[in-house]
């Protein structure tokens, strides 16, 4: 079989990234042994032990309360030594169900430093998937965020043989731990550390999947620090300045923000959380974060958000030329020209009128948005530069200890995801799958050996199940999963996240999945977006009416099919979409039809909306009688 390499996979950078290696450090194939997690932020720490690491926002009011280095890292310490107290040995997996906040970090910390394995349990988890983990982890303690989740997990303990203890951060359990471990000498810790490899698991991440079981994908301590290390010298502008600020408000529990919490730490900067995304926009004003993890999701919310605010009239036509403008400026900087003098001005112009408001939106300081979980699209992308917020757009697995490629602030090209990071090889194959090999890509699926010799290759390459492909300046480009291609009655393939992703940018549409397989043509499956038609009503002079009500209004249908005209325009007539269902309900984890990372269950869609699909076409798939014969 052949393939394309990306050279700077696997032999790092040239030309520019070179130098900027040069400036701050080699990139690592693998570090010192002793080189873990709890290592590397430790060593941080004891360059500045009074710099702050840490920030809290306080129970009333919106002032953050700064927590030093020194600080963190004895309460790191005196949690580490409850865990001893309580007989968790090395290697043994604790458990936390939590939503994104200081304790998870703490824990996470403690944890490590104490080397245990950390597992994540979403908190929307149901009872059966919160026991098939806690079973397959062989977990020894759960630490719950509340009351009402240690009932669950009580609930999904009674199906396993092996019952770890529940405790519960609303219950004081930081501080029983901590008391507990009174007893254990500091030392004890700093013992454990010093043991600790490379190759020690630090977590068992188990995926949302869009599809069966979850499988535990075992992440070792080498995985995220040298992913972490190496994350610092390509993108020093990031992490390794006092002034950087990270404000984390995505689940912990998935990896790309676990990732992000590891390198923040380990970098120059403050960390901090926003447990409730309801008080979002409030945080984001009073922390003033310098860059942000996001999902393409959120991306477009803002700006549809910001869209609608604007009314009509004239200030909705100052919007959108502001945001052409934007657009047109960030297009015009890839160019050997870049901007005109008139294109520069009106810039200004708008800088002035639209888009500083836009970026108060995110705090007022926010310089780069990490964007991954899904394609973001590239006029999202000339937009957000536009306006002066620079979307690193990268690609990553909960496989690869998420970033595989990543655009970073000196190497950017909008629409890839970047180029595979430098010590990660990237290569596709003939058929068009992306294949990976590297420090950063898992060993082992947890307790799955024949799962994982499937995964990969004779000469151990990682199968990502995605599609893509590698430009001529090495940038990688992803265009679907191989499992969701669709092919129509005509034989025709179609990769349904082209039609999706463009529909989905639709500011009343919530989500969509389109439909197709054995069929004469394609369709897809719409729902409407519960916030933001409200707004969207009021705008068109429309009055207020449910989603139930809007799915049968002619105005609304007429927006949604000249949407859909639009995103036909990326696709050829074969692929295009040609009839749509609008359905009364929105896809949610509750529901069961969106994974804790927002993607779509695309197979429980598809089963559960079996007779609308049907619909669409007449009737049910005709199969081919010779076909059943045999």
């Amino acid at each position: 079989m052949s393939e394309q390499l990306a050279d700077k996979g696997t032999q790092g950078a040239d030309s520019a990234e070179t130098q900027i290696l040069e400036w701050h450090g080699p990139i690592l194939e693998r570090t010192e042994d002793y080189m873990t997690i709890p290592w590397l932020i430790r060593q941080r720490i004891r360059r500045d032990p009074r710099a702050p690491i840490v920030s809290r926002k306080a129970q009333m009011g919106s002032t953050w309360r700064t927590m030093s280095g020194q600080d963190f890292l004895t309460a790191v310490n005196n949690l580490a030594r409850g865990f001893i107290a309580h007989g968790l040995q090395p290697g043994d997996a604790i458990a936390v169900m939590s939503r994104t906040r200081y304790e998870w970090t703490l824990i996470d910390v403690a944890g490590w430093s104490a080397n245990l394995t950390v597992v994540p349990i979403y908190e929307t988890s149901s009872v059966e998937q919160i026991a098939h983990i806690l079973d397959d982890s062989d977990i020894k303690l759960v630490i719950t965020e509340t009351m009402v989740l240690a009932q669950l997990v009580q609930t999904a303990r009674e199906r396993v043989s092996e019952r770890p203890r529940i405790l519960s951060l609303d219950n004081s359990a930081i501080l029983r731990l901590v008391e507990a471990g009174q007893s254990v000498p500091v030392e004890k810790v700093d013992e454990r550390i010093a043991n600790q490899t490379l190759d020690d698991l630090a977590s068992i991440v188990y995926t949302s999947g869009t599809t069966g079981t979850p499988k535990g994908v075992e992440l070792t301590h080498g995985n995220f620090s040298i992913l972490a290390h190496n994350g610092h010298s390509w993108m020093p502008e990031i992490a390794m300045d006092r002034d950087s600020r990270l404000l984390l408000f995505l689940p912990l529990a998935h990896v790309y923000a676990r990732f992000l919490q590891v390198f923040q730490l380990t970098g120059a900067g403050i960390l901090a959380h926003a447990p409730d995304t309801k008080n979002l926009l409030a945080d984001l004003e009073s922390f003033r974060p310098s860059y942000l993890l996001a999902v393409p999701r959120v991306l477009e919310k803002i700006y549809n958000s910001a869209d609608q605010s604007a009314g009509s009239g004239f200030k909705l036509k100052t919007f959108r030329w502001a945001a052409k403008t934007a657009i047109q400026y960030s297009r015009a900087l890839d160019t050997e020209m870049g901007p005109s003098r008139a294109l520069t001005t009106q810039h200004r112009t708008a800088d002035a009128l639209v888009y500083r408001k836009l970026r108060d939106l995110l705090g007022g300081k926010c310089s780069y948005v990490i964007s991954g979980g899904g394609p973001l699209g590239e006029r999202l992308g000339h937009f957000y530069r536009g306006i002066g917020v620079t979307i690193l757009e990268g690609y990553g697995l909960t496989e690869s200890t998420a970033p595989l490629a990543v655009n970073t602030p000196r190497l950017s090209k909008i629409g890839t995801v970047g180029p595979p990071i430098s010590t990660v090889g990237v290569r596709i194959s003939d058929e068009g799958d992306v294949m990976i090999k590297g420090p950063s890509v898992f060993k082992r699926y947890h307790n799955r050996p024949a799962e994982t010799r499937q995964a990969f290759s004779d000469d151990g390459w990682f199968y990502t199940g995605d599609l893509g492909s590698l430009d001529r300046d090495g940038y990688l480009r992803i265009t679907g999963r191989r499992k969701e291609i669709i092919v129509t009655a005509g034989g025709k393939n179609v990769v349904p996240s082209i039609l999706e992703d463009r529909l989905r940018g639709h500011p009343l549409v919530s989500q969509v999945v389109v439909v197709g397989d054995k069929r004469p043509f394609i369709g897809a499956l719409v729902t409407l977006d519960a916030e933001m038609l409200p707004g969207w009503l009021a705008n068109k002079g429309l009055p207020s009416m449910t989603v139930s009500e809007a799915v049968n209004d002619p105005t609304v249908k007429a927006a949604l099919n000249r949407a859909v005209e639009r995103a036909n325009q990326a696709v050829s007539r074969a692929e295009s979409i040609r009839k749509i269902a609008v359905l009364t309900s929105d896809f949610s984890e509750a529901n069961g039809q969106l994974t804790p990372s927002l993607k779509v269950k695309r197979n429980v869609v598809l089963k559960e909306f079996e007779k609308e699909i049907d619909e669409l076409y007449g009737g049910p798939v005709v199969e081919d009688t010779e076909q059943e014969q045999e």
